[in-house]
């Protein structure tokens, strides 16, 4: 018998067994590890298959979450899995995944409905969050505390006493636009949020009246209103140590109509650190500055409340009065809608009284004059009639409380031309809810001489103690 050189090396390395019927030892281990090598690669074809299957994705599939997975214990897990394990990219297999089949009927039908809470939730008022504000505002009650400098409660400055002093008659009808900030002083004098000791104050009053320095004869203009100011500041930081304590970050002051806008000009702190509680609350124009400073409603001296004119009972769809010379936006709304009969738009005069345009309309048009704020916003809540607000940059009063949108129009300045057609696609479901919800606002436009419930005292001092200073006297 030949025996070839390959048969040798081969005989070497595995020498022939003896001849006898059973297998010998060498062809069982052989064997095995024939078994062990195919039953490993079997492992790692099936392992490799279900790690890059695009019909098994659960992150996608069934919107599962990490955390939400509960893995066994580590003795139980698979030895062959290690933590440096890495998963195929997420976005890989949700493109390859197959979409879902739509849920059998029955199915839908006993999930949550998400989308039924979601407008439960729109259609709940005019409030963001109402139980949110609630507890909060509680919270206000409990704690807040204002310090006012004793300017407001007495003479130290025989002179210009009376610029620091409450109104003697803030119901008086010629306040007109400046009401609010005589208000806001007179009540606050009489809150429960008024301390007479400093050290416990989260904030401090500059009760300075710029009404009342645009009437005296001694300073009459804006650059003197501003000078008056500035050494009133320079005063109270010589003599006080609050104002020190935080560079009048914690100090605020109250004005009402365009007059007050050069107020802090001449004072650095004053002007970029105080908070300015102002009508003019516009944040394209220099001195205000959102979220530091406070929108107040502007809001004329009321008569006593009347009955609103129901909805039905309102023919009119629009009604504007006002003057045009200062504003351009006003020419153009009376260029193209002056002369609609389903609006009642005019410039000077009404051929009636100007109340009851707002009592007979629908819609109220709100129009930027020479500011971005007037008295119809509050006017046309006082009387029933859905504000509609053409005035851009207007930083609305209460909006972090109030939804606007839930009781009011608001309509870009370019967009004039198409307010009838805005208007007349509000569905009267729609108009009928504004109108519900206008109602419910209208309380936070009122003033009282002694502050109760969410009135506008009560919804501004709020603002206040959302701004609340962070710096605290110690003593």
């Amino acid at each position: 018998m030949i025996v070839s050189e390959e048969q040798e090396e081969e005989e070497e390395r595995c020498p022939k067994p003896k001849q006898h019927h059973s297998r010998p030892p060498s062809l069982h281990l052989c064997l095995l590890l024939f078994t062990v090598l195919v039953a490993a690669l079997f492992i790692v074809t099936i392992f490799s298959f279900l790690t890059s299957s695009p019909y098994i994705d659960s992150t996608h599939n069934f919107d599962l979450h990490f955390s939400e997975i509960k893995f066994p214990p580590e003795r139980n897990r698979n030895p062959t899995l290690s933590h440096s394990t890495t998963f195929p990219p997420s976005s890989f297999t949700a493109d390859l995944a197959p979409p879902l089949p739509p849920l059998p009927q029955a199915v839908i039908k006993s999930k949550p409905n998400i989308k039924a809470v979601d407008t439960t939730m729109e259609e709940s008022g005019p409030y963001h969050n109402w139980q949110l504000f609630v507890e909060d505002f509680k919270e206000m009650m409990r704690n807040f505390k204002i310090y006012v400098y004793p300017d407001a409660t007495n003479q130290t400055q025989s002179q210009f006493g009376p610029i620091f002093l409450p109104h003697q008659n803030p119901f008086d009808p010629k306040l007109g636009n400046y009401f609010s900030e005589h208000m806001f002083k007179l009540s606050l004098l009489q809150s429960s949020l008024l301390t007479l000791h400093p050290q416990q104050a989260h904030l401090f009053f500059l009760p300075f009246s710029i009404n009342l320095l645009r009437n005296d004869p001694r300073v009459h203009s804006e650059a003197s209103i501003s000078e008056f100011v500035s050494q009133y500041i320079t005063r109270i930081r010589r003599d006080f140590t609050f104002w020190n304590a935080s560079a009048g970050a914690n100090h605020f002051y109250v004005y009402c109509h365009s007059v007050g806008r050069e107020a802090a000009s001449k004072f650095l702190d004053l002007r970029n650190n105080a908070i300015q509680v102002t009508c003019s609350s516009s944040y394209f124009q220099r001195y205000y500055v959102t979220h530091k400073d406070v929108a107040l409603p502007q809001v004329w001296p009321r008569s006593n409340d009347q009955p609103l004119t129901p909805p039905d009972a309102r023919h009119k769809l629009v009604y504007f009065s006002g003057r045009i010379q200062n504003s351009r936006i006003r020419k153009e709304l009376i260029a193209v809608w002056g002369n609609d009969s389903y609006m009642d738009i005019f410039f000077g005069c009404t051929p009636f009284p100007y109340e009851e345009g707002f009592r007979k309309s629908k819609y109220c048009l709100h129009v930027k004059g020479y500011e971005v704020n007037t008295a119809r916003v509050s006017d046309s809540i006082h009387y029933g009639c859905i504000p509609v607000i053409i005035s851009n940059y207007y930083d609305l009063p209460f909006a972090n409380v109030l939804n606007w949108s839930k009781f009011s129009v608001i309509i870009n300045q370019g967009e004039i031309a198409f307010i009838k057609k805005r208007l007349l696609s509000i569905t009267r479901q729609m108009y009928l809810d504004m109108y519900q919800n206008l109602c419910q606002v209208r309380k936070h436009f009122l003033w009282h001489k002694t502050p109760r419930g969410f009135d506008s005292f009560h919804m501004t001092a709020y603002q206040l103690w959302l701004r609340r200073s962070m710096h605290r006297l110690s003593h």
